[in-house]
C-alpha cells in the first residue's frame, strides 16, 4: 500500500502543479509567470537534459526561456531515446525528481523555519477503499494546505533565507507539471517508480526506508501546491465576480 501511495500523491502533486499553472497563466500573461518560475525551470530542465542524455538521445533546441511572448522552456519535438520504453520514462521523470531534489537541499539548508511548522500529520500511506475514508482523505488534505499557509503566514518572511526559501518552493513544486507534450512520458514514469520501488522494497528493506525518507519532501511538495492551488482558485474567481459585475454595470 505503501507504493500505490507514493504512486498516487506524485500524481497529484504532477496534476496539481498543472493545475496551479495553467490558472495563474490565464490570470496573467504566461511570460509573467514563466519568468517568475526561472528557477524551478532552470532545475526541470536539467532534469529533462540529464534524461535525454541518459536514454541516449540527442540534445536540440532546447532552451530555458523561449524567445516569444510566454517565455516558456523549450525541449525537442523528439529526442530519440536510444532505450526503447525506458527512455521516454527516464526523459519524463528526471525533471520531477530534479526538482524534488532540489526541493530537498532547500528545505534542509533553508527551510527549517517553515517545516518545522507544518506539524507532524504527513501524506496518508494508506489509501480509501470506503466512502469514509475518502472524506477523511480530503479532510486530510485541507488540514495540509491549512498547515501549509499557517508555516508560510508565521514565519519571518523578511529574513532574506525563510523570503528565499518560500520563493524557490513555489517555483519548485509548480515547476513538477509535465513539460508540454510530455504528459505521457511523465504519468508513465511515476507508475513504472511505483512498481519498481514495490519490487525494490520486497527485496530491500533500505527501500522501504528510502522511501519514508522522501516522505517529508512530498508532503511539502503536495501542501504547498494544495495550499496554491486554493488560492488561485479564489483569486480567480474573485477575478471573474469582479468582471461580471463591471460588466452589468
Amino acid at each position: 500500500m505503501l507504493y500505490a501511495a507514493l504512486t498516487f500523491w506524485l500524481l497529484v502533486a504532477v496534476f496539481t502543479a498543472w493545475g496551479v499553472h495553467h490558472i495563474w497563466s490565464g490570470l496573467v500573461k504566461p511570460r509573467t509567470v514563466n519568468l517568475l518560475l526561472l528557477p524551478g525551470t532552470l532545475v526541470a530542465q536539467i532534469g529533462y537534459v540529464m534524461g535525454v542524455l541518459v536514454s541516449g538521445g540527442t540534445v536540440n533546441n532546447t532552451t530555458v526561456i523561449k524567445d516569444d511572448d510566454t517565455a516558456e522552456p523549450q525541449q525537442d519535438d523528439n529526442p530519440k531515446p536510444r532505450i526503447p520504453v525506458i527512455g521516454p520514462v527516464l526523459i519524463g521523470m528526471l525533471p520531477l525528481g530534479a526538482c524534488g531534489l532540489a526541493l530537498y537541499v532547500a528545505s534542509r539548508s533553508l527551510g527549517a523555519n517553515i517545516t518545522g511548522r507544518l506539524g507532524h500529520d504527513l501524506l496518508a500511506v494508506s489509501l480509501p477503499v470506503t466512502m469514509g475514508q475518502f472524506w477523511d482523505l480530503l479532510r486530510s488534505l485541507i488540514t495540509l494546505a491549512q498547515q501549509a499557509f499557517e508555516a508560510v503566514w508565521t514565519a519571518e518572511l523578511l529574513q532574506i533565507p525563510t523570503a528565499i526559501f518560500v520563493y524557490l518552493v513555489v517555483c519548485l513544486t509548480v515547476r513538477m507539471a509535465p513539460f508540454p507534450g510530455n504528459l505521457r512520458g511523465s504519468i508513465g514514469a511515476i507508475v513504472l517508480l511505483g512498481v519498481v520501488a514495490a519490487v525494490l522494497g520486497t527485496a530491500l528493506p533500505a527501500a522501504v526506508d528510502m522511501v519514508h525518507g522522501w516522505w517529508p519532501v512530498l508532503s511539502l511538495a503536495v501542501a504547498t501546491l494544495l495550499a496554491l492551488l486554493l488560492l488561485s482558485l479564489a483569486v480567480r474567481g474573485l477575478v471573474e465576480l469582479v468582471r461580471v459585475l463591471a460588466t452589468q454595470g
